[in-house]
């Protein structure tokens, strides 16, 4: 609620982030949660000149939602792709993120970048306070060979650029886990914040913006310089 009542007074913030150039991105919510939760995210994403979609599969239950091997999740992926004849750029909060880096690998020629919040792809899945509530209703055991492969596939950068945007007062998930190994076309964004608030929260808005707004084939890591440095964004990407 403190970051969601940030928004007012964040509005000449949000107002300066770089306007998007009407590709698609598609938002991926949650554990747990549907696209409601992402609805003020994307609507601010459409406000600065992107084509916004939902995922359109109900709640994230993990592969009772996307298919085991994340099946449901590449049609609608590729729906989008086939809809708008662009690449997509994929935002997932969560879980959500790391059924965005998984998806990338599957289809790489349809994804035009990664932007995952608070997403726990890498590290042991028992370092979060709801692994007993996702085991329960996902159906899925997190020490599955199954799941590990995946987990394996996911602690490297996808095919495409990738960015973690994430926070060490998370509450819900070791924030550990949600960083960006080294890569060229990888980076990683710290913002103060809770896992909960992650898709309402100023400082993540404006990057994600940011992230977006990088040109398909020139990306390059955010830039922290000015007032945000050491204030919205601690840390400087992998150092």
């Amino acid at each position: 609620m403190i970051e969601f009542g940030a928004l007012p007074w964040a509005a000449p913030l949000l107002a300066s982030a770089p306007r998007g150039d009407g590709h698609p991105v598609l938002v991926l919510p949650g554990f747990t949660t549907s696209d409601r939760s992402t609805a003020v995210l994307r609507r601010y994403l459409t406000r600065k000149g992107y084509d916004a979609h939902t995922w359109d599969l109900g709640r994230n239950l993990g592969p009772r939602a996307i298919g085991l091997q994340g099946e449901k999740l590449v049609d609608r992926l590729n729906a989008v792709h086939e809809l708008t004849g662009k690449k997509v750029s994929l935002v997932g909060w969560s879980l959500g993120g790391v059924m965005a880096r998984m998806v990338s690998r599957r289809v790489p020629d349809a994804v035009r970048q990664v932007i995952s919040l608070g997403s726990p792809f890498t590290g042991t899945p028992r370092a979060t306070n709801v692994w007993r509530a996702y085991e329960l209703l996902t159906g899925q055991r997190i020490d599955d060979n199954e799941v590990r492969e995946q987990l394996r596939e996911s602690a490297t950068p996808p095919p495409v650029p990738s960015t973690a945007i994430w926070s060490r007062e998370d509450g819900v998930v070791a924030w550990q886990n949600c960083v960006e190994p080294f890569a060229t076309n990888s980076d990683n964004i710290e913002v103060h914040g809770s896992h909960c608030g992650l898709g309402v929260n100023p400082a993540v808005l404006y990057a994600v913006a940011d992230r977006l707004a990088q040109p398909e084939d020139d990306w390059k890591p955010f830039d922290r310089r000015g007032l945000m440095r050491g204030v919205f964004y601690p840390s400087a990407g992998h150092a």
